[in-house]
């Protein structure tokens, strides 16, 4: 079984008598069919379920972005991805999963409800729950609708869930499971062994009463304790947490138009100054702003810390950075940089990104 530490167990306290009430609510609120609250997998818990389960009654705190950023990324990019932890499926795929749902998206199940669920392929630290190498794997149905399988997977050793996007190349077969009847919940057991360190379990439900399969990433810690970021999860206050390693946006993130990424792959600046460089990348635009994200690496030299000025800029909010400015500093546990080692953080920047440039130096 998993191992949990005493935050996580006291915010499961917290948040079993949330769940049932909040399942309502996100129905009824957002507009979801009555066939929209299912399940999902909620040991080890996926992305979306473990925010909820984390921070559904506090989810407005602003320690929230200290202590579990690529969660206050997910409340802030869309908050209904957490209320409607239970409907993350995509219709229509007749068990051609790899097929038709993209690699990159396959946290978000293809992007699917509208891009309501599309921050959760966000690469970054996400809080990794400790699990053994064998442990049973948990998936609620509130709906009962039973299961005609369940395909497990495990990212492979090579893939790091900090810096990448997931695809199916990306992933180990472990098993596909048999039916389930009608009564929730669906367990399995998961064999690990030979695998160790941080990794995203996937989950394919194929339900049985519809054409109706749910794509469910879980971060995990395969023979250790939970973690967020490079660091132990605090198991006191979640307001002492580490911070959660490269962290994307906590904004909207999506382009309301369309839901695509028009500015993905644009690469309008490479600075340089001092013992590091800086590279930005604009991962998103809409009329009036944009998300970017900036790499920043270490020289020949080790370096105790970092500051980026962002020229041309207008810094309306970042996150794995402290902003003064135009200029972004590290924060505590991102500073430190091995000689050729990188960090991420990101920003929103308001009006054209167009023309923006970036000098990175040693702090």
């Amino acid at each position: 079984m998993s191992r949990t530490t005493r935050w996580r167990r006291a915010a499961m306290a917290a948040t079993a008598a949330l769940v049932a009430p909040l399942a309502f609510v996100a129905v009824a609120t957002v507009g979801a069919s009555s066939a929209a609250a299912h399940g999902s997998v909620t040991d080890p818990p996926t992305r979306n379920y473990g925010c909820l389960e984390r921070w559904g009654d506090d989810h407005l705190n602003p320690e929230m972005a200290e202590a579990d950023p690529m969660c206050w990324g997910a409340w802030q990019a869309e908050p209904a991805a957490m209320w409607n932890w239970n409907g993350l499926y995509h219709e229509g795929i007749n068990h051609r999963h790899e097929e038709l749902i993209p690699d990159g998206q396959l946290c978000s199940g293809g992007q699917t409800e509208g891009g309501r669920y599309d921050y959760l392929d966000t690469p970054g630290g996400w809080y990794a729950t400790g699990v053994d190498h064998q442990f049973t794997l948990t998936l609620t149905d509130g709906a009962n609708h039973g299961a005609d399988y369940l395909r497990i997977y495990v990212s492979k050793p090579s893939f790091d869930p900090t810096t990448e996007r997931l695809g199916w190349d990306d992933l180990d077969l472990l098993q596909v499971t048999d039916s389930y009847p009608t009564t929730s919940p669906y367990q399995a057991e998961v064999d690990l062994t030979g695998y160790d360190g941080r990794a995203v379990l996937y989950t394919v439900w194929q339900a049985s009463h519809a054409d109706q399969p749910y794509y469910l990433c879980s971060d995990i810690n395969i023979g250790g304790g939970d973690i967020v970021g490079d660091g132990p999860a605090d198991g006191e206050d979640p307001g002492d947490g580490e911070d959660a390693g490269d962290g994307e946006d906590p904004g909207d993130g999506e382009d309301p138009g369309d839901g695509e990424d028009p500015g993905d792959g644009e690469d309008p600046g490479d600075g340089t100054g001092g013992d590091c460089t800086a590279e930005v990348t604009i991962t998103n635009a809409w009329s009036g702003g944009y998300q970017a994200d900036v790499t920043v690496t270490a020289g020949d030299a080790a370096i105790d810390g970092w500051d980026v000025v962002v020229g041309g800029a207008t810094i309306s909010q970042a996150w794995n950075g402290t902003v003064s400015g135009s200029t972004v500093s590290n924060v505590g546990w991102n500073g430190a940089l091995a000689s050729g080692a990188s960090t991420s953080f990101g920003f929103l920047g308001d009006g054209d990104p167009s023309g923006i440039s970036t000098e990175c130096s040693a702090a």
